[in-house]
């Protein structure tokens, strides 16, 4: 048996908004440990777009995926979180009262945690691709078929097919054109769910003849496995045509589920999890969800939403974790006592 962790939080996600609620949390002299399915940190911006340009943080006018979970990471170094990636929440056991609630977990490596509030920041819980339905897909996956973009550099000087009609798709034909030998994007019909802007870019790159753009759907791979040759694609009028391709990018969207979580007695509402809007708290007292998994009238699923979902639902774990103490709300601007937990204050 594992020895038993004793910490005060334990969030479960380690993308953007479980990492700013480290930061929350330490200003409130909160320790917290994050547990991850993934095997690194950064959730979705790390595992699905790395390189792809994040326009709506605050502050930053652009930044990419990764570089904003290094800023993240930069930032909450004073607070010294532990990861527990490759890791999946188990089991909840509720072991405190509502007043003074306290929670053990389970992973599914036997890691076991003591603590008094958990944070869910999962995004959408463990998300999968949609795949095309094309038969003998997965000998192909890993090098002809793939379903993220982590590196536009493994796309230089290839051959490359984006099949989708959504952000995804759109984004990443705009950026990878410039890298690839050639081009092709391919939905089954001539109009898209993407940003008009990115739409308008992909039909002037076509008009200027630096991309391809066909109408129809997959129907199968040619190559030896897992190398790929081209893919065999259908019209609407029955007839097929080939597409020379060395990279096949699929963007038919994710399958979002919540695993275990669902199975935590707490009230769903079409796979997410309901909160107020006054501390983010679940039905459960002492457990919270910020960030894509929660909802609740008005909700925005935006990064910069689950900030500030991690800063109000830190102020009432302050209530669980420090009883005795009375919080005085303070700003990192002028109180030396926060300026001195981030190492920045100036010494008198």
């Amino acid at each position: 048996m594992s020895e038993t962790i004793e910490t005060d939080v334990v969030i479960v996600g380690a993308g953007p908004v479980g990492l700013f609620a480290v930061f929350e949390l330490g200003l409130l002299d909160i320790k917290a440990h994050l547990v991850d399915i993934l095997p690194k940190i950064g959730g979705q911006c790390a595992e699905l777009y790395p390189e792809k340009p994040i326009y709506d943080i605050p502050g930053f006018p652009t930044v990419t995926g990764q570089g904003l979970i290094d800023n993240l990471m930069k930032q909450i170094e004073p607070f010294g979180p532990t990861f527990h990636l490759n890791e999946m929440v188990a089991a909840v056991e509720t072991l405190g009262t509502h007043e003074a609630p306290r929670f053990k977990l389970t992973t599914d490596a036997g890691t076991v945690f003591d603590c008094k509030a958990i944070v869910i920041a999962a995004g959408g819980g463990s998300f999968q691709p949609k795949k095309p339905p094309v038969p003998d897909i997965e000998a192909y996956e890993g090098e002809g078929v793939l379903y993220a973009v982590r590196r536009i550099e493994a796309f230089r000087g290839k051959r490359v097919l984006v099949v989708g009609g959504g952000d995804s798709a759109l984004d990443w034909t705009v950026n990878l054109q410039p890298v690839a030998e050639r081009l092709t994007l391919m939905h089954r019909r001539d109009a898209f769910r993407a940003a008009p802007d990115t739409v308008n870019k992909m039909r002037a790159l076509v008009a200027a003849g630096e991309m391809d753009m066909h109408l129809g759907q997959i129907q199968g791979l040619k190559g030896t496995a897992p190398k790929l040759e081209a893919v065999i694609a259908r019209r609407d009028d029955g007839s097929t045509f080939e597409i020379p391709c060395d990279v096949l990018l699929p963007f038919f969207g994710l399958t979002m589920k919540l695993g275990p979580i669902a199975d935590w007695g707490l009230n769903l509402d079409e796979q997410l999890i309901p909160v107020d809007t006054e501390k983010f708290e679940t039905s459960t007292p002492g457990i919270f969800a910020i960030g894509d998994i929660n909802t609740y009238p008005g909700k925005l699923k935006l990064i910069l939403s689950g900030f500030h979902e991690g800063a109000l639902a830190a102020q009432r774990i302050h209530r669980y974790v420090h009883p005795d103490k009375r919080l005085t709300f303070q700003y990192t601007t002028s109180s030396s006592s926060l300026q001195k937990k981030l190492g920045v204050g100036v010494a008198a």
